[in-house]
């Protein structure tokens, strides 16, 4: 295993997962030739054991290994709620174990041997998805927190004002005044840091929580 000092702010790593030290040895050479940072494992235990949701970044990962195989430490990977992109790699693919993995949320399928380019466009194609991915989660996650920080009542208020309800008809729903909808109204779209209600629909609209829920509605 050869792995690198890290921090929860350090840029991308490329996790190399295989048993074959040829392979793990060529693989790593070629993707820091681009100046990434990689790690390289021999068993897929090893590597779930070193990885975690915090670190950004990227997998390529053999399908046939002894011990925990290639689509099993992927399932292990979705049931930590480990989103890292994965490029299988195999010299015994086949087109049914390709359409498992890629079924599952594989990224791509590259059968043992490839061409060098074809991995690093995947390999960076990957760590493009990552970022992308963990920019929307921190994105939802901030909202998240300002929705906090409402009152059940401008909670109540926000939902209406989300159904595109006006004031009065809000006002007789809750029984309070208008004057009282007009002020929580003012406080929830300061706390969400919008400037009116178009712009409180679309970032509401943005998580998945209400989404989901006026979906469904």
């Amino acid at each position: 295993m050869n792995r690198v000092k890290h921090s929860a702010a350090d840029s991308p790593t490329v996790f190399i997962v295989d048993d074959e030290a040829d392979v793990r040895d060529s693989v790593g050479l070629l993707v820091r030739s681009t100046g990434l940072a990689v790690e390289t494992f021999a068993t897929a235990d090893e590597f779930l054991h070193a990885c975690d949701r915090e670190r950004p970044g990227c997998v390529v990962l053999d399908v046939r290994m002894p011990g925990l195989n290639g689509l099993a430490a992927q399932q292990q990977l979705l049931k930590r709620g480990i989103t890292l992109p994965v490029i299988f790699i195999s010299g015994h693919g086949d087109i049914a174990m390709a359409v498992r993995a890629v079924q599952a949320g594989a990224l791509d399928f590259l059968e043992k041997p490839f061409n060098d380019q074809a991995l690093l466009d995947r390999v960076h194609k990957a760590l493009e998805i990552d970022a992308e991915n963990r920019m929307h989660a921190a994105a939802e996650a901030d909202i998240a927190c300002r929705l906090q920080t409402l009152t059940p009542r401008e909670c109540e208020v926000m939902e209406r004002l989300i159904e595109g309800k006006v004031n009065k008809i809000i006002a007789r729903e809750l029984d309070v005044s208008t004057r009282t909808v007009e002020i929580h109204r003012a406080r929830v779209l300061h706390k969400m840091g919008v400037g009116n209600v178009s712009q409180l629909v679309r970032l509401v609209f943005s998580t998945e929580r209400y989404r989901e829920r006026f979906t469904a509605d």
